[in-house]
């Protein structure tokens, strides 16, 4: 049962609703998870500016939408690997891909070490990272501006699992089965 109310989108007006209509356009359907996020329009245009930001970005929508699988994996939220297995069909992931990312892995090696590093961050936290990490990244031919695209799409990810940790919205994704539910 959501614990945030959802925010009632037929009375919600300006910008605001712009950006709602704008996401809706985009998946067909307004989340639950944005419809809390919707309770401060400040949260949800720093949320959407900064997700709409990133896609413009070096990092390909793929590259993107595995990151988040990384992280629903790591925290075995239903959630948000839903939408992000939504969001990475939509984006073209293979089937193979998307099992492979649910390991924290890719069969293409650059991914790999992304994801490798995705993984990394959230569960090794910053100050506890290997030295090698980020060598490692620019020998495999990440940019430093991948480099921090990588941490910023992982931190998008982290504000919206936090969100979904204590908003605990319906979820309303197609369900994706967790190997290890919480």
């Amino acid at each position: 049962m959501p614990v945030l109310e959802l925010a009632d989108t037929s009375k919600i007006t300006g910008k605001t609703q712009e950006m709602l209509s704008n996401l809706e356009k985009g998946l067909g359907f307004t989340p639950n998870i944005m419809k809390q996020m919707a309770n401060s329009p400040a949260a949800l245009e720093a949320f959407l500016s900064s997700r709409e930001a990133l896609s413009r970005g070096f990092l390909d929508a793929q590259m993107v939408a595995l990151i988040g699988v990384v992280v629903a994996e790591i925290y075995s939220c239903e959630y948000l690997l839903a939408s992000r297995v939504a969001m990475a069909k939509k984006a073209g992931v293979t089937d193979e891909e998307l099992r492979l990312a649910r390991q924290q892995s890719s069969s293409d090696p650059k991914k790999d070490l992304g994801l490798s590093f995705v993984r990394n961050i959230v569960v090794r936290h910053a100050s506890e990272m290997p030295a090698t990490d980020i060598p490692d990244l620019k020998a495999a031919g990440y940019t430093d501006g991948e480099i921090v695209e990588l941490i910023a799409n992982t931190s998008l990810n982290m504000f919206v699992y936090y969100l979904i940790q204590i908003a605990q919205p319906e979820l309303d994704f197609e369900k994706v089965a967790l190997p290890f539910p919480a």
